[in-house]
């Protein structure tokens, strides 16, 4: 139907000869009674023959018209099941694998953000390896996957935070060097699993290796919860960045021999669900501890 929109005219159609009238009818379909008016005109030319009788007042049906009516009223009625099924499916949960240590409150936050965009979020916690996997797997429909800083959309400076304030304001790790008369245990640096990816692990055990520190003093815990809870009790640092550490009551301090960043990207199985999340591009960052 070239330059009609069927849906509408056949819309226009089934109200008013519901309602016997050109002006309720345009009234209940939403309408001006003149745009009624013209687009059962359109239907009627494309169909080739008079839907209502002009002869009278009343929108009264001609025998045609009669003949019709209940097929224009059968796609009405599934052109409003599709608008529907299209609204449910919109509002279907985007399934988004996070940090396994992103905070209850940024991620609610972010949550009802979302929603102010018609957009409902499932997260999915998981460390990195498990968040690129699942995105490839398609089990989620996107994921915050680590990547070097260089590839970041988001980077969140790392630094070490410790249970009791550090004298320094800048923390280099030559002084955790254990010397020949030193009796105590070595102090270590924990690294939460977030943090065991290449572009950040190695780094940090190269360094260890060039300042003559033991293998031992860097270490990757099993979990970010026995990680804080080593650095609770003994002299240890914490790999994190500075956000962390505030929600955890540490003290942070900047690293001063190396720069390391956690960076993040947004990796989706579709185009369409990157640009729907990137209205939520500060509040994503607020959850990985961008300040």
């Amino acid at each position: 139907m070239r330059g009609v929109d069927l849906v509408g005219a056949c819309r226009a159609f089934v109200s008013v000869s519901e309602r016997g009238s050109f002006t309720l009818g345009a009234a209940a379909a939403g309408i001006p009674q003149p745009v009624a008016s013209r687009r059962i005109a359109a239907l009627e030319q494309h169909l080739g023959d008079r839907l209502f009788d002009r002869s009278t007042r009343r929108a009264v049906l001609t025998p045609f018209g009669r003949d019709v009516l209940p097929a224009a009223a059968r796609l009405v009625r599934l052109a409003d099941a599709f608008e529907h099924d299209a609204r449910r499916a919109r509002r279907r949960p985007l399934r988004l694998a996070v940090p396994d240590w992103c905070s209850a409150r940024d991620l609610a936050h972010l949550d009802a953000e979302a929603r102010d965009h018609d957009l409902v979020l499932d997260f999915r916690p998981a460390p990195p390896a498990e968040r690129a996997g699942l995105v490839r797997t398609q089990e989620v429909r996107a994921a915050l996957t680590a990547v070097p800083e260089d590839e970041a959309r988001w980077r969140v400076p790392l630094g070490v935070a410790a249970a009791v304030p550090p004298a320094a304001h800048t923390v280099y790790l030559e002084t955790l060097r254990v010397g020949r008369g030193d009796d105590g245990p070595a102090r270590r640096v924990w690294l939460q699993p977030e943090d065991d990816v290449p572009h950040i692990r190695d780094r940090l055990t190269h360094l260890r290796d060039a300042l003559g520190l033991r293998p031992s003093q860097v270490v990757t815990a099993e979990s970010l919860v026995t990680a804080v809870a080593d650095v609770l009790g003994t002299a240890d640092l914490l790999l994190c960045s500075e956000a962390q550490a505030a929600e955890l009551d540490l003290h942070w301090r900047p690293l001063g021999e190396v720069r390391l960043v956690r960076g993040y990207a947004l990796a989706a199985t579709y185009s369409d669900d990157s640009e729907r999340l990137r209205p939520l591009s500060r509040s994503i960052g607020r959850c990985l501890g961008e300040t």
